[in-house]
């Protein structure tokens, strides 16, 4: 979660002693399947109560079944062209995010961002400067909203293998990585719009919310 008091959203002691799976509770309804073996998951769209709930830690890495999840994850982010994705999204309640990777088609002028698992999750802003912009969301389509977000942060958390990392990100990184993590607490972005004058469907909004981000 992410608090506007500048605090982190998430006992950095308490996630760095979890590092066994907790089993999921339920999947998304269906699965595709692709040639070569890839599998696109449904995407849950807002509405659905799945996408409320505060997702688990991660308890177990190095697993197949961990390994199964990312690489399905992967699949339906590149089927999709997203620019990130959320296990809740699909309907995997696990503190899980993926995102960035190469250029996306649906965003080429968005800076590159590498691509990333993100594990367990930990935010901490740097400052207390927000920055407003356009975005959008694979569980919210045809819609974009005007949203604040923390201008620079420091994220940490773990890889597929158990590994430790963090980073100290600003601009159209910071954003991506708060949007993909809102959802492991059950937060949509349009919860975080301040003025419904500027949320609306894509089509007709002004141009400059078209090329904006969404997972």
């Amino acid at each position: 979660m992410f608090r506007r008091d500048g605090s982190p959203g998430w006992d950095a002691g308490r996630q760095r002693s979890q590092t066994r799976l907790a089993a999921p509770r339920g999947g998304a309804d269906f699965a595709l399947g692709r040639p070569g073996g890839e599998m696109i998951r449904e995407v849950l769209r807002m509405g659905d109560p799945r996408l409320l709930r505060v997702a688990q830690p991660v308890m177990e890495f190095g697993t197949k079944e961990l390994a199964a999840l990312l690489q399905d994850m992967r699949d339906t982010m590149a089927h999709l062209d997203g620019a990130g994705l959320a296990a809740p999204q699909i309907g995997i309640d696990l503190r899980v995010v993926i995102f960035g990777g190469m250029s996306n088609p649906r965003y080429p002028d968005s800076p590159a961002v590498p691509d990333t698992v993100l594990i367990n999750p930990e935010l901490v802003p740097l400052a207390a400067d927000e920055e407003d912009g356009w975005e959008g969301c694979l569980s919210v389509p045809g819609l974009r909203g005007w949203v604040p977000r923390w201008k620079r942060l420091r994220y940490a958390g773990c890889d597929e293998s158990g590994r430790r990392f963090e980073r100290s990100v600003e601009g159209f990184h910071a954003r991506v990585v708060q949007h993909e993590c809102d959802h492991l607490d059950g937060i949509l972005y349009p919860m975080r719009v301040r003025d419904m004058r500027r949320f609306g469907f894509q089509d007709v909004l002004p141009s400059d919310a078209i090329a904006s981000i969404a997972d």
